[in-house]
């Protein structure tokens, strides 16, 4: 397990699977241990998947002071893992909280990001999270599931603020509540850092009007990938926040979930290759001397 060094001294630790060009991910939770992620539903047969472990989540030290878990802290922990593995620019993809990570990341090394996807990401950073109503309402779309009698109470109980969102409301979380699913949500008591998760978030971590104006800016292309029965973000905000990249796109994975590489892995992954290779092609065309700076057109396309 490779260890790195983070700017405040705090050894931090990555994983790599795979072989080939690297993909950079960053975990959700947030301050959820990377494992969890695993190798993305097979991606790692087309990409070297490399999870970084926030500070103070799996392998990965805990921090002398606490409050650098805050997310617009972290962004110094991604810039020193790309340092230490050396490319000028880099593929990134982030999943859930990890995605407001990947546009604080965005916004203020833009220059360092070559691609970038976003999966199911809830768009704190661009202050535009996803709100109780929609979740209730992607949440009522699985009205006619077995589960759903038992596990609506406590989803609406978390959203209100009466209570704890617990183990009753995660199918909600899977398009799919099958034993792999369980498995998975079973993995998630171990995986947590939750003094970490209560600062990511704190005040101070966003600025909402400076992370947009920059990202409005950036050349890098984008991927928005959302699931059709995800509540946070649901298919509409995930359209909503490709919109707000120069070249942002849209892929909306049938009956997928939160956790969309377990509910489809093949789909997934072909999709996200696809973006990935497509994206890789599309910048070896453009003219040499050519900053990208100077481009504004948006890729409305969806991946199929």
């Amino acid at each position: 397990m490779p260890i790195f060094t983070s700017p405040d001294g705090t050894r931090l630790a990555y994983h790599e699977q795979g072989e080939g060009e690297p993909l950079f991910v960053l975990p959700g939770g947030p301050m959820r241990a990377s494992s969890y992620l695993g190798d993305l539903g097979g991606l790692h047969t087309r990409r070297r998947l490399v999870r970084l472990d926030l500070r103070g989540t799996g392998e990965s030290q805990a921090p002398a002071d606490p409050a650098t878990y805050r997310c617009d802290r972290l962004v110094d922990d991604v810039e020193a893992l790309r340092e230490r593995l050396g490319p000028e620019r880099m593929d990134l993809l982030a999943h859930s909280a990890g995605g407001s990570l990947a546009m604080l990341y965005a916004a203020r090394h833009p220059r360092r990001v070559r691609r970038m996807v976003l999966v199911t990401a809830n768009p704190w950073a661009l202050g535009t999270p996803a709100t109780p109503e929609q979740r209730r309402a992607a949440a009522l779309l699985r009205k006619g599931e077995p589960w759903f009698e038992e596990a609506y109470p406590a989803l609406d109980a978390w959203l209100t603020g009466t209570g704890d969102a617990g183990p009753d409301s995660a199918p909600f979380f899977y398009g799919r509540w099958d034993e792999a699913a369980r498995l998975h949500d079973a993995l998630g008591d171990e995986e947590f850092n939750d003094a970490a998760a209560g600062v990511y978030g704190s005040e101070g971590a966003f600025d909402p009007p400076a992370t947009r104006a920059a990202l409005a800016r950036l050349t890098a292309p984008v991927l928005v990938l959302a699931g059709e029965r995800d509540g946070a973000p649901d298919p509409a905000l995930a359209r909503r926040t490709a919109e707000f990249f120069p070249r942002g796109e849209l892929a909306v994975q049938p009956g997928g979930g939160h956790f969309p590489w377990l509910d489809d892995p093949a789909w997934f992954t072909r999709t996200v290759a696809a973006f990935l290779d497509r994206a890789e092609a599309e910048d070896d065309s453009r003219p040499d001397g050519v900053d990208g700076a100077e481009e504004v057109s948006r890729a409305d396309r969806t991946p199929s």
